[in-house]
């Protein structure tokens, strides 16, 4: 499943997926802390992108490990096997970040809301979620560059 689409491997599809969605949820993430009249605005898309960026990064990280078998299986070893590697823990990593950066920031347009079914938390939560979200998404931005770099590396590091 994770393999093939239409005769390209999944995993160079869905990467541009994730560089554009997780940046794109670090930054209006960050926009509705930062910018507390324009949340009703920004609401629906922080939430969109809570649940996509996270499940692109899943299913980058998927496509990369049976990408990764299927490279092995056909012979490669060495340095090219060592930067793969390498590119694979900075996506690991990436979803680590990712999964709770969305989790936050979909409790914090819920604590936000003003809608009555949502219970009355310390004056402080909100504050705290708003750091912790920044911060997930600071992280975020940071291995999706990484993650990206290591793996262009690793196809055209030799090669251009």
């Amino acid at each position: 499943m994770f393999l093939k689409v239409l005769g390209l491997p999944v995993h160079v599809l869905v990467v541009h997926a994730v560089v554009v969605f997780v940046p794109l949820l670090a930054l209006l993430s960050a926009a509705y802390v930062a910018l507390p009249r324009f949340r009703s605005r920004l609401d629906w898309a922080v939430g969109v992108l809570a649940v996509i960026a996270p499940v692109t990064a899943w299913v980058a990280v998927q496509s990369g490990e049976r990408l990764t078998d299927h490279q092995v299986a056909r012979g490669f070893q060495g340095e090219i096997l060592d930067k793969i590697y390498e590119h694979s823990r900075y996506g690991d990593l990436l979803f680590r970040y990712t999964l709770p950066l969305g989790i936050g920031a979909l409790l914090l347009v819920a604590l936000t809301s003003g809608h009555p079914r949502v219970p009355r938390l310390p004056n402080w939560a909100v504050p705290a979620l708003s750091v912790v979200v920044i911060a997930l998404g600071a992280a975020s931005v940071v291995y999706v560059y990484l993650t990206g770099h290591s793996g262009a590396d690793a196809v055209w590091g030799n090669t251009f």
